[in-house]
């Protein structure tokens, strides 16, 4: 696990490490992720996990999930006493009680929970004070909260990426103007090695004649040793024209269906959604090599029920689908006015061309030869983006798209949400292949926001 401490580390040196709450609610798992260190649960945290093993949540399957895991683990011995942790050399896990309140000057009557959770932690520290003790807790507050009793805090996160290094999908290549004669007129031409690693599949780039006099922009295929200019799509696709070169290679990896698994990054207004129901129109209604688009974005958080809202379940998702509606009826060009003259999105919906899926409802199912673009990505966990992913059957792609720097999930961040996690992994994968998208297209006003507040 990598942790942001303010804590010395020294390898050889075993931890104490004090999980809050929402770390086993993010992580079912977390207890088995600090290797061969003691992992301490406040009893207060048990507590606190219950609360939520009711709900039909992905909180209340981790919530049931951590139960279980307990239980099993309490076979090898005496919670409170400290029993092995599977897999570890040396490792253990202790459910502790705190026998004093929280110093009152420390205390927040409105967090007795959270009092408690402190209190825990501060007396492990003073019983082993030769041990070090990390606080582990993805709530901000609390950390500080920590950190002012002087105990060493650290966020979970497994894979903490730095969003302005992630891997935007696009190198740059200098080439000479023989050389880019060669690639305009054969449609290909050799690929440069590359000192560091190799280029990942389904990346793409801009060659750019030295001098600057001409530019291409290619596909490169690392497999063959060669890079290929891109298709032809000046038709456009649904009547979407690429208007800037990120959308251009987007639509490349939207169109080519060996790509299973498409990522789409960018802030609000790069076209992410549009690009990607304009493709997946394309392939439904045109070359038909799915049966259906299938849409949805998560509700914080993942699974909560839809029915505190009236009626049936699509007039229950409407609200939180129109974003969607609204893309599609741009796409189908019609204004208000003329909505009688041809197909509505509607009629899309009736022809089941187009369905609308809670993800609540995703688990438990496989989903084959259908077009799966699930919008807003970057509000689920790694593990909920684990779960969609592994319902797609023979035949389907999956889209994903987000902002990674608008979360509403209090248990994500910018860097550790699952569209991010998926980036990374499926970085080197010859069956996924991954976009940013930089420039604003929505229009002057909404790029300029975008940017400025």
């Amino acid at each position: 696990m990598t942790c942001a401490t303010d804590l010395e580390e020294k390898a050889w040196m075993q931890k104490n490490f004090v999980l809050d709450t929402n770390v086993l609610l993010h992580d079912a798992d977390a207890i088995t992720a600090f290797e061969d260190n003691n992992v301490i649960i406040p009893i207060y945290v048990l507590e606190e996990v219950d609360s939520f093993k009711k709900d039909l949540s992905e909180l209340g399957r981790n919530a049931r999930h951590v139960s279980r895991n307990l239980d099993s683990m309490r076979q090898g011995g005496r919670l409170v006493d400290g029993v092995p942790i599977s897999g570890t050399e040396g490792g253990t896990l202790r459910v502790v009680f705190a026998r004093k309140e929280l110093p009152p000057e420390y205390a927040l009557t409105s967090h007795s929970a959270d009092n408690r959770i402190l209190a825990a932690a501060l007396e492990v520290q003073a019983e082993d004070p030769d041990t070090p003790l990390v606080f582990v807790s993805k709530d901000i507050n609390l950390r500080i909260r920590a950190s002012a009793l002087g105990i060493a805090v650290a966020d979970y996160d497994l894979e903490r990426t730095d969003i302005a290094e992630l891997y935007s999908g696009v190198f740059n290549l200098a080439t000479s103007a023989d050389q880019l004669g060669e690639l305009f007129q054969q449609g290909e031409a050799p690929l440069p090695e590359r000192e560091e690693e190799p280029y990942p599949p389904n990346s793409f780039a801009i060659v750019i004649e030295e001098g600057g006099k001409g530019s291409a922009l290619v596909r490169l295929y690392p497999e063959e040793g060669k890079m290929k200019v891109l298709r032809d799509i000046e038709r456009g696709i649904w009547g979407i024209r690429p208007r800037n070169k990120e959308q251009r290679f987007a639509f490349e990896l939207l169109l080519d269906d060996s790509i299973q698994l498409v990522t789409l990054v960018g802030q609000a207004g790069t076209g992410k959604t549009l690009l990607a129901l304009a493709a997946g129109l394309d392939k439904v209604d045109e070359q038909k090599p799915y049966q259906r688009l299938l849409v949805s974005r998560p509700v914080f958080p993942l699974g909560k029920d839809i029915g505190f809202l009236p009626g049936d379940m699509e007039d229950k998702l409407r609200p939180w689908m129109q974003p969607v509606r609204d893309n599609l009826e741009l796409l189908l060009g019609f204004s208000q006015k003329e909505k009688k003259k041809g197909r509505s999105a509607q009629e899309l919906f009736d022809l089941d061309l187009v369905h609308i899926e809670p993800l609540t409802y995703i688990r438990g199912r496989s989903i084959p030869k259908q077009f799966l673009l699930v919008d807003e990505a970057q509000n689920l966990t790694p593990h909920e983006v684990k779960t969609i992913i592994t319902r797609a059957g023979e035949g389907t792609k999956i889209v994903l798209t987000g902002d990674p720097y608008q979360i509403d999930n209090p248990y994500v961040d910018s860097t550790n949400n699952g569209l991010i996690h998926v980036v990374n992994r499926f970085r080197g994968e010859k069956l996924a292949g991954h976009m940013t998208l930089s420039r604003g297209e929505r229009s002057d006003l909404a790029e300029r926001a975008a940017r400025l507040l």
